[in-house]
């Protein structure tokens, strides 16, 4: 992707060929295209709890960017601690939920497997030490930044 600043507002392109041929411009490298007013856009990486700013130029690099801006967010810690930890045993117990009617025959009398009470007891764990690593987070971004997945 490419930009330019024309008139102090900052337009990008996704394909800049199609631009300059519109204009009968030729060029046929970046020192062309840089000659023209054409610099590459750069997108930061940014984590759950950021957001990209408005595209600005980067004159130390000779490139487009955007400042990254941390997000900020009304509840509290615990709130979002509360909101995390409900999302984390919402999806442990969608896990579980599938080998339900297995406990539910073994209370009929057939036997469950110990292979599925064992993916079971390991899935609780699991969430439980998951739990514990949000418990033990302290700030707003750490806890909205935190991502989990089940390794079971």
């Amino acid at each position: 992707m490419k930009a330019i600043n024309i008139d102090g507002i900052i337009k990008t392109y996704g394909n800049v060929k199609n631009f300059g041929g519109a204009l009968g411009l030729q060029y046929s490298n970046d020192s062309d295209l840089q000659a023209l007013g054409f610099y590459d856009v750069v997108r930061p990486t940014i984590t759950s709890s950021q957001e990209l700013g408005d595209i600005e130029w980067d004159a130390d690099n000779n490139v487009f960017t955007y400042p990254i801006n941390n997000k900020t967010y009304s509840q509290t810690v615990a709130e979002l601690k509360t909101q995390k930890i409900e999302n984390l045993k919402s999806i442990y117990n969608s896990k579980l939920i599938e080998t339900d009617w297995v406990i539910i025959r073994a209370q009929e009398g057939i036997v469950a497997p110990q292979a599925t009470l064992d993916a079971r007891a390991a899935l609780r764990t699991e969430c439980a030490s998951k739990e514990a690593e949000i418990n033990a987070l302290t700030t707003k971004s750490a806890i909205v930044d935190y991502e989990f997945s089940i390794s079971i």
